[in-house]
């Protein structure tokens, strides 16, 4: 059975890198088996080792750090209050199909967001969960012999969107990102988002 790790506690962004890489690894080597790993990291910038980075706008004058990480993607924001999660799969297992892994991953957040009566979607050509055209959460993976990592972000409560008004978030001009708890209008937790994601991620 796909292992569901909730990690409670605000984790660096980098202590979080080196998690997925052992998991990868264990995976690889046979020690190890699936799981997804669920957190909120410290205030940070990441982006894909892209030569055009203008989503970070000036990088320079960003207020928190920022980090060049091997997953696909512009520009996004994590920080409290966001849901991060990190599949780590076993692709070859699962018909070696990335497209396919990244509507998993959509269809999962979709159906948890509904728990909450939140109409998530799809929008045409872009990867991600939307409500009415509002970005609730952004995916971005990579993938090493077949085994994937990095995942996805889910807005959870409205204390992290300020964080992304210093970027253009996943290099779209004019996205307007939202909170679960802001399209449901009532307050929700990492813990409930926890708790609705759990089931829905074990059917990736």
């Amino acid at each position: 059975m796909l292992q569901i790790i909730h990690l409670p506690d605000l984790i660096d962004y980098a202590d979080a890198l080196l998690l997925q890489e052992r998991a990868v690894e264990a995976i690889l080597d046979g020690t190890g088996g699936e799981l997804v790993l669920l957190l909120e990291h410290r205030p940070v910038y990441t982006i894909g080792r892209l030569r055009d980075q203008s989503s970070l706008r000036d990088a320079a004058s960003l207020p928190h750090p920022v980090v060049e990480t091997n997953r696909g993607g512009q520009a996004t924001y994590h920080g409290p209050g966001q849901l991060v999660g990190y599949p780590i799969l076993d692709l070859a297992t699962r018909g070696r199909d990335l497209h396919l892994h990244l509507r998993g991953i959509e269809d999962a957040l979709i159906r948890a967001c509904a728990t909450f009566g939140v109409a998530a979607g799809r929008r045409p050509d872009l990867t991600g969960v939307w409500v009415s055209g509002r970005k609730l959460a952004s995916i971005g993976v990579g993938v090493r012999k077949w085994v994937s990592m990095h995942g996805f972000a889910l807005n959870v409560t409205s204390a992290c969107l300020p964080g992304f008004a210093a970027i253009t978030p996943c290099g779209l001009d004019g996205v307007a990102m939202t909170s679960l708890e802001a399209e449901a209008e009532e307050p929700i937790s990492i813990a409930d988002a926890v708790a609705a994601l759990t089931g829905e991620l074990r059917r990736l």
